[in-house]
């Protein structure tokens, strides 16, 4: 099969006006795929076939409803010959990995039109360790117009199959977010891929936006790739509510000391985010007390409960009414319907709790003397159990309310100065947010109540989230 010459500028295109591939976008070497192949699935019926020069090699290629297969096309051996074998191994892509499909051309500065047809590029998402995902190529060389033409439209078809994948976003950039490079982040890194797989995105900003992404790992590439493969997973969410009145809708919230630090940080912003939180941090546990209150809360009942109740005979009343109730000197109360990793706490903030399990966690830190306090918040950032202290309290619960016994409202004291949250309210930690509040909170669970791009549980290994804590 012929290749294309050498020389000029080469670029995957759709046609029309000349458009760069994402240089994120690599070629991946054939001996690679080899080494991502999953199991091979049901081949399914054969749509096309034809030949096309992969990887500098011709080979025989068939497109089925969902895999692309290839192997060389080599003259005959001896039998038993194993470098023959080896080079005659058939290799695939699934489709569902197939994000975009463009026609290559190439171009020179002296030519006009559409270009030189080399052949069709396949755009691919590949899995990677540690729930990275990387976005790459593969090249099907063949310099034939109709054959090309036949196989292009057949991928475009297939692609315009998958109806979870979005055609068009709306972004919200954080401007102060990473180091204030989130806007550089996104044009550089994010807009291409988006582009590339024909998204259409219009881009806002925002200066108080809590991300959340159900990806394990903190990778800008990954998050993009999810929303671009239309990876969804429905996600718990909670109601925060007070006196009837709902205040928020939420994934973790802090009060104690959680809240009071982030009362503090919020009145530093001049400093950078790792400052301010590190400055808090200090000035909250000098200030250390624990606040008198009431927790009450529903313990979490699966179904396999619920039935076994049933099977008892135990009234409906009972059944869902297992109400108990703590009351005491509390130093830190954390309510989490997600496990929040973050860079203060690789494992989690509860690592035990998974994002659509129908559960919240929730932890109580009583009273304790300050150095035992910060062994228990050091153990956060370690590999060993954060909650093995005879303080600390954990529950699996379903919903849970709080209420300060106390009628003096939590001081925020600095360099003499006296300053409270608000007037007469009690600083909560929701999701990153301050939110002021006088009386109980009421905090509930909505199992799977919204959809979120991201990976699978099962396949990203107890997948995790991310979350700002302060």
């Amino acid at each position: 099969m012929p290749r294309g010459r050498r020389g000029g500028r080469v670029s995957a295109l759709e046609g029309g006006p000349e458009e760069e591939a994402p240089q994120a976008a690599a070629a991946v070497p054939s001996a690679l795929w080899a080494s991502q192949l999953q199991p091979e699935p049901a081949a399914g019926q054969i749509l096309l076939r034809g030949i096309f020069e992969i990887g500098r090699s011709s080979c025989d290629v068939v497109l089925s409803e969902r895999a692309l297969r290839w192997w060389p096309i080599q003259p005959e051996r001896p039998a038993g010959d194993s470098k023959y074998d080896v080079l005659c191994k058939e290799e695939f892509i699934e489709l569902k990995d197939i994000f975009s499909v463009k026609l290559k051309r190439r171009y020179s500065a002296k030519q006009q039109g559409s270009g030189t047809l080399l052949g069709i590029t396949l755009f691919i998402c590949l899995k990677k360790e540690q729930n990275k995902l990387k976005d790459s190529t593969l090249d099907l060389i063949n310099l034939s117009e109709d054959h090309c033409d036949v196989w292009f439209k057949q991928f475009k078809k297939i692609l315009a199959g998958f109806s979870n994948r979005p055609k068009s976003l709306k972004i919200i950039l954080n401007p102060q977010s990473h180091k204030k490079e989130a806007t550089q982040v996104y044009y550089e890194k994010v807009e291409p891929l988006l582009r590339t797989a024909g998204i259409k995105t219009d881009v806002t900003s925002s200066t108080n936006v809590l991300a959340h992404s159900l990806h394990g790992i903190p990778h800008v590439v990954t998050a993009t790739l999810h929303i671009i493969m239309g990876h969804i997973q429905p996600v718990d969410v909670c109601t925060f509510s007070t006196t009837g009145k709902l205040l928020r809708f939420g994934f973790s919230a802090m009060f104690g000391f959680g809240g009071r630090t982030l009362a503090l940080a919020e009145k530093h912003r001049w400093m950078s985010p790792n400052q301010r939180r590190d400055f808090a941090v200090i000035k909250a546990l000098a200030k250390l007390k624990p606040e008198d209150c009431e927790i009450s809360f529903l313990p979490f009942m699966s179904s396999q409960d619920l039935q076994e109740r049933k099977a008892e005979g135990s009234p409906k009343s009972e059944t869902n009414d297992q109400w108990q109730t703590i009351q005491g000197q509390i130093l830190n109360v954390s309510i989490m319907a997600i496990p929040c990793l973050c860079s203060v706490a690789p494992r989690g903030l509860a690592p035990n709790t998974r994002l659509n399990n129908g559960s919240m966690a929730l932890i109580i830190a009583r009273n304790t003397s300050r150095p035992e306090f910060i062994k228990h918040l050091k153990r956060y950032a370690s590999v060993k159990n954060q909650f093995n202290f005879p303080f600390v309290e954990t529950y699996t619960v379903e919903e849970v309310k709080i209420r300060p016994r106390t009628n003096s409202v939590p001081s925020l004291e600095e360099d003499g100065q006296h300053a409270t949250a608000s007037e007469n309210s009690f600083p909560w930690n929701v999701d990153g947010d301050l939110v002021e509040v006088a009386s109980e909170v009421h905090v509930r669970l909505h199992p799977r109540l919204i959809n979120l791009y991201g990976g699978s549980m099962e396949e990203m290994n107890d997948s995790k989230v991310n979350c700002n804590c302060l």
